[in-house]
C-alpha cells in the first residue's frame, strides 16, 4: 500500500552527490583540453564542457578518468542514461577508479533502476565501507527493487545516522513489514507515532503488521484508528474490511467495503470481497454483477472466479462453474480452496477419476495460504484470496 507511494520520494529522502574524477592527462596543445571542459564545467556551460570530454575520450578512448569526468558532467545535465554510460566505460578501463562505482550506481537510482544501482554501490560501499550515505543508498535501492530483507540492515544503519528522518524510517518500517520482521515494523511505527500520533499510515501500517502477526483484534482497532483519523485515506476502509472479513463478520465488512467504493468506484478486490460478503449474507444475486465487475477491471482476482463458480454451481450451471474454477486453478494453482471446489463439482458431474485427482492434489499442498492484509496491499495482490469460511471446508 505504501510501497509504491515512498517510491516516489526516494530522492527526497537519499542524500545524492557526485563525485568528479579529474583526469590529469596530458592534451594537445590545439583542440579541447582537460583544463577547458573543467572551466567550461565551473562556469555552468554543461553542454559545452559535455562535448570537450566527449572529444577527450574519443581522442583518448583508454583514459578512464575521461569517461567519468564525461560521466559526471552528463549527470549534471540529468542526462542519467548517457552518464552511466560513460561510468561503465570508465569502470571497463579502471575498476578501482574511486568514486565512479557510486556514481554508477547513483545514476541508475536516478533512472529508477533501483535492481541495476545494487551492484556497483555494493562495490562503492568496499571501497568506502563506513560511508552512511552508501548504505542508505543501498537500503533504497533494495527497498526500490522489492527486495525487503536485504533492505533492512542498510536502512536501519541510515535511520541510527538520522533518526529525525521520518521518510527513512516509514521506508524502514515497510521493509520489516514486507520481510515479515513484524516486531521491527511494530518498532518503526510506535517511533513514528510519536512525531504523529494521529497518522493514519501509521496506524494502518500497524494493523497490517498486526494482522500478519495473528493479532487481528488489534489490527482491527488500528484501522478504526486510522479511519477515524483520515476516512478518506486510499485503502483504510478495505483494510478495515478485509480484517473484518476474517473474523466472518460479514454485515459490518460489506459496510466497509462499501465505504472504499465510495472513495475509489474502481477498487476491483473492495468489490470482490464486498460480493464475497453478500454470497455468505444470501445476496447472490447481488453479488453476480460486483463479481463481474471485478473482474473486468482486475481479471486476476482469484476469489472472484471462486465466488462466480460458487454460485454457478448452486444454480446447476455447470459449465459456466467449470470456466470460473478452471480459471482460478490458474491464477492460484496451489490454492486448496480451489482444488476443493474442482473436485466437489466433478463429483456432481459424475466425473469420478476427476474428482479424484483433484482430491488428490489436495492431499498434496501442504503450505496454507497466506491471507494476512499485508499479502493484500502489497504488489502481489490478488493471490490466493479464498474467504475463511472455504478454509474451514477444506479442513
Amino acid at each position: 500500500m505504501l510501497f509504491r507511494r515512498n517510491l516516489l520520494s526516494f530522492t527526497a529522502v537519499a542524500l545524492l552527490f557526485v563525485t568528479a574524477a579529474l583526469p590529469q592527462c596530458k592534451a594537445d596543445a590545439q583542440g579541447p583540453s582537460p583544463s577547458t571542459a573543467t572551466a567550461l564545467e565551473r562556469e555552468g556551460r554543461l553542454a559545452e564542457a559535455a562535448e570537450q570530454w566527449r572529444m577527450l575520450t574519443a581522442s583518448h578512448p583508454h583514459d578512464a578518468r575521461l569517461f567519468a569526468s564525461l560521466g559526471v558532467v552528463l549527470a549534471r545535465e540529468e542526462k542519467y542514461v548517457e552518464a552511466a554510460k560513460a561510468y561503465r566505460r570508465a569502470l571497463a578501463l579502471n575498476p578501482r577508479l574511486t568514486g565512479i562505482a557510486l556514481n554508477l550506481g547513483l545514476a541508475e537510482f536516478k533512472q529508477g533502476r533501483f535492481l541495476q544501482a545494487i551492484a556497483p554501490l555494493q562495490s562503492a560501499l568496499k571501497q568506502s565501507p563506513s560511508s552512511i550515505q552508501i548504505q542508505t543508498l543501498l537500503g533504497m535501492s533494495y527497498y526500490g527493487a522489492a527486495r525487503f530483507p536485504q533492505a533492512v540492515p542498510y536502512l536501519q544503519i541510515a535511520v541510527q545516522a538520522s533518526p529525525q528522518n521520518q521518510e527513512l524510517r516509514w521506508v524502514l518500517a515497510q521493509s520489516c513489514l514486507y520481510a515479515k520482521h513484524y516486531k521491527c515494523a511494530l518498532e518503526q511505527d510506535s517511533e513514528i507515532k510519536k512525531t504523529n500520533p494521529d497518522s493514519a499510515q501509521a496506524h494502518m501500517l500497524a494493523g497490517e503488521a498486526l494482522d500478519a502477526d495473528r493479532r487481528t483484534n488489534e489490527a482491527i482497532q488500528e484501522f478504526r484508528a486510522a479511519a477515524k483519523a483520515s476516512p478518506h485515506e486510499p485503502n483504510v476502509h478495505f483494510g478495515l474490511g478485509y480484517l473484518l472479513w476474517e473474523k466472518l463478520n460479514y454485515q459490518e465488512a460489506a459496510s466497509e467495503f462499501r465505504l472504499e467504493l465510495a472513495n475509489d468506484p474502481a477498487h476491483a478486490q473492495a468489490l470482490a470481497y464486498l460480493a464475497d460478503c453478500e454470497s455468505h449474507l444470501g445476496n447472490s444475486s447481488a453479488a453476480v454483477p460486483l463479481l463481474n465487475n471485478a473482474i473486468q477491471i482486475d481479471p486476476k482476482i482469484v476469489l472472484a472466479h471462486l465466488d462466480l463458480g460458487l454460485i454457478h454451481a448452486s444454480a446447476g450451471h455447470r459449465g459456466e462453474a467449470l470456466r470460473e474454477f478452471k480459471m482460478a486453478e490458474k491464477l492460484s494453482p496451489n490454492d486448496v480452496a480451489v482444488h476443493w471446489q474442482l473436485a466437489r463439482l466433478y463429483k456432481s458431474m459424475g466425473k469420478v477419476q476427476e474428482a479424484k485427482a483433484e482430491f488428490e492434489k489436495t492431499r498434496h499442498i501442504t503450505q496454507a495460504a497466506d491471507t494476512s492484509l499485508v499479502n493484500r496491499l502489497t504488489p502481489h495482490d490478488g493471490q490466493s484470496q479464498h474467504s475463511p469460511q472455504h478454509s474451514a471446508e477444506e479442513k
